[in-house]
């Protein structure tokens, strides 16, 4: 008997045969714009070009293949490419979008439907061909379709041949501007019950960390917007339709104008984007290392609230902010005070930011609600836009935090270029990539967290080398200060201090680059940019006084206890220049029995030249010294 595999117990909770989940799907495929679109690379062709003719890879390096040859692999992959699962199917679009016709595609064929109800294109004022689209933009976070319902029809009598509006967007924007809901297969008014049960559901999703996109729709009236002859605004249509408050009618008689409000809510749809593996044990290393990770992020606080519990950065929920006001009905200044993180939304810091726009630089209470914020240890931005990263940036960095900045779109590049350390990722846009200082080729945040400690190791290995190098200097140099000033014999020599810099010191002062890092690398505080340099003072006292002042005892000791055991006292090795004595003879034997003669002249040579004869031969423990000879 079959084994059952561990997908057959999962069940679809959709019925594909529902109007009502059909017109979603539809709304779906409709209102974005992402594409399956698979382009084979020259490497991806070699490599299908040499399985097939049973070469080797390395043998087509820097070989073209023939037209002909590009053309046949070309087309062999993207015909294998097509009969993959959609899951893994390579789209050219908007990431959020990509997860949404992955599973539309087996419900409803994008390319299908959408060559059956194609985007309206009319001819503006100067005769120019548009389409009707306003694309996706953080600001307004939707983005809309008109498309054609029946294309067939030139000249359509009723709605459902007509033009149709498709919008996708932020539930929080999307909800508000709907008057009728899709339920039952049938378009019927939105009451307050359902709207607050749609709204219900939006944070239901939100809390599971989940990203939520409302779809809606709304059926143009072929009588006033007739396909062959009218102009649709998609210019000029922030200044009547960007509110998410309103009505249809309040802008109706404006030239180019058409339903942005008064729409059909047809559905919502859940994506669970989970974070990356191991980014909540990067997080986590972050703060012990002392670093501030604060999420900024286009999706609904709920969400990011969600998301930022998974990955640490909030790490108790239970003390953020809102939740503390709201679910437990704190006074706002109690919670404050208790709270341990805040989720802010970027309308928040939009409104604050705006009201404070005319303030001078210099006032000190400007800016100030956003420094508060940033003073919280877990702190998420929601529903930001890339204008306001810049804004958060710039906090940060009066607040005297050294700044690193992600991001992947042109309108991070402000912001990236802001940071002090801006990171762009390996797949993000050209603009994005140009303003950065790193890039993240493989888009992981952990990959952010092992550079931090590369750096620390770094950084630690190059003061090592650096002390150790630093503190040969003083033992290289008190023998010469020593000979000049006392006239003691030169210990070292200039050759042989190269032997010791060229010879023996080069070796280990390059081996500290390969030192392991230290266990507590990365649960030391971030040193302070502006004081702790690669040289500073505690590295010279370090290197100079301590550890060159001992390395230079212990020479000198060596030295003087080696002269010593040859009979050459340390007392009698000072002025030792200035000394005069009697020049022996080549016939000079020594004789011990001569060595204390009164008043003679000979301590101990038979046969001794002309000269003046030293005084201290003997010292003053009554032991003669070896100087005079």
């Amino acid at each position: 008997m079959e084994k059952d595999r561990p997908d057959d117990s999962l069940k679809a909770e959709y019925d594909v045969t529902d109007v009502s989940f059909k017109s979603l799907i539809q709304g779906v495929v409709l209102g974005t714009y992402t594409i399956f679109n698979y382009e084979p690379t020259e490497p991806e062709c070699k490599m299908l070009y040499a399985r097939l003719r049973k070469v080797n890879v390395a043998s087509l390096e820097g070989v073209t293949l023939d037209e002909k040859d590009m053309i046949e692999m070309r087309a062999r992959l993207i015909t294998a490419e097509s009969r993959l699962i959609n899951t893994q199917r390579y789209c050219k679009g908007d990431a959020s979008e990509t997860g949404l016709v992955q599973f539309a595609q087996s419900i409803m064929d994008l390319d299908e439907t959408r060559a059956a109800n194609p985007t309206h294109i009319f001819k503006n004022a100067n005769g120019k061909e548009t389409e009707a689209i306003i694309p996706f933009n953080s600001e307004w976070k939707f983005n809309l379709f008109i498309r054609d319902l029946n294309k067939e029809m030139k000249n359509p009598t009723t709605a459902d041949d007509n033009l149709c509006v498709y919008m996708k967007g932020a539930p929080e924007r999307m909800i508000s501007r709907c008057t009728k809901i899709v339920m039952g297969g049938k378009e019927v008014e939105m009451t307050e019950a359902i709207r607050q049960e749609v709204t219900d559901a939006n944070a239901k999703f939100g809390d599971l960390g989940e990203r939520v996109l409302a779809f809606a729709r709304c059926k143009l009236d072929p009588k006033k917007f007739p396909k062959d002859s009218y102009q649709f605004d998609v210019k000029a249509w922030k200044e009547w339709g960007k509110e998410k408050d309103g009505k249809f009618s309040d802008y109706a008689s404006i030239p180019g104008s058409f339903p942005m409000h008064d729409l059909t809510l047809v559905g919502l749809v859940s994506l669970n984007d989970p974070p990356r593996f191991k980014v909540d044990i990067s997080v986590n290393k972050c703060r012990s290392a002392g670093i501030k990770v604060i999420m900024v992020t286009g999706d609904q606080p709920a969400t990011a609230a969600a998301i930022a519990n998974k990955v640490n950065i909030i790490k108790h929920p239970q003390r953020e902010f809102n939740y503390m006001v709201k679910k437990l009905g704190m006074d706002e200044q109690k919670a404050w005070e208790e709270s341990t993180g805040i989720v802010v939304h970027g309308d928040l810091l939009a409104e604050k930011h705006l009201a404070q726009e005319n303030m001078s630089d210099n006032d000190p209470q400007k800016g100030k609600y956003l420094q508060e914020w940033i003073s919280k240890p877990e702190i998420v931005f929601a529903r930001t836009t890339p204008s306001q990263k810049l804004v958060i940036v710039d906090a940060c960095q009066k607040a005297g935090h050294v700044v690193a900045v992600t991001g992947d779109g042109v309108n991070d590049s402000p912001a990236i270029k802001k940071a002090d350390i801006g990171i762009a990722m390996g797949s993000g846009s050209d603009v994005a990539k140009n303003a950065a200082d790193m890039l993240l080729l493989d888009d992981n945040f952990c990959s952010i967290v092992n550079g931090v400690e590369e750096g620390r190791l770094i950084f630690d290995n190059l003061k090592k080398s650096i002390a150790y190098t630093l503190s040969s200097n003083i033992p290289e140099i008190l023998p010469f200060i020593m000979f000049i000033l006392s006239n003691v014999p030169l210990p070292l020599s200039t050759v042989l201090i190269l032997c010791i810099d060229l010879g023996t010191d080069m070796v280990p002062a390059i081996s500290f680059a390969y030192e392991n890092p230290e266990l507590d690398i990365m649960d030391r505080t971030p040193r302070k940019s502006k004081l702790d340099h690669l040289v500073n003072t505690k590295l010279i006292s370090f290197a100079y006084f301590q550890i060159g002042v001992i390395q230079a005892s212990a020479g000198l000791y060596t030295y003087f206890l080696i002269l010593n055991d040859f009979g050459f006292r340390p007392q009698g090795l000072f002025y030792l220049s200035e000394m005069k004595a009697p020049m022996p003879n080549v016939t000079d034997k020594y004789d011990p029995t001569l060595n204390k003669l009164v008043g003679g002249a000979l301590y101990g040579n038979t046969n001794a030249g002309d000269g003046t004869v030293v005084e201290n031969v003997y010292d003053a423990d009554g032991k003669m010294t070896t100087q005079g000879w």
